[in-house]
């Protein structure tokens, strides 16, 4: 999933953006510095998966999960329920995965 938004953002950033202006100063920086993120962790996960890392997938969760926390509180902050509502979801969904991971230790 990380990977396909990193090349999103990438090569159809209006699709992903649909509220930023492209045309502005600097903002392609910080478009490709968010798509090269989603692809570090997207490669990181792919990485830790196919090794059976528990120690790398734990540490990509707390980092998912830090990061969809903080979402939450954009959303709150920007009254975009899509935002919260995605966030909420995420973020169960990788309290989940760590509780699942660190059962099996």
């Amino acid at each position: 999933m990380e990977l396909g938004v990193s090349f999103a953002i990438c090569f159809s950033p209006q699709s992903v953006l649909e509220t930023v202006d492209l045309s502005a100063k600097g903002v392609d920086y910080i478009v490709y510095m968010w798509a090269v993120r989603q692809f570090a962790l997207g490669f990181i996960f792919a990485f830790a998966t196919f090794k059976k890392s528990i120690p790398m997938l734990t540490i990509a969760y707390v980092f998912f999960l830090v990061m969809f926390v903080g979402d939450f509180f954009i959303g709150i902050s920007q009254k975009e329920n899509a935002l919260i509502m995605s966030a909420v979801v995420m973020s169960i969904i990788s309290s989940a995965m760590l509780f699942v991971i660190n059962k099996r230790k």
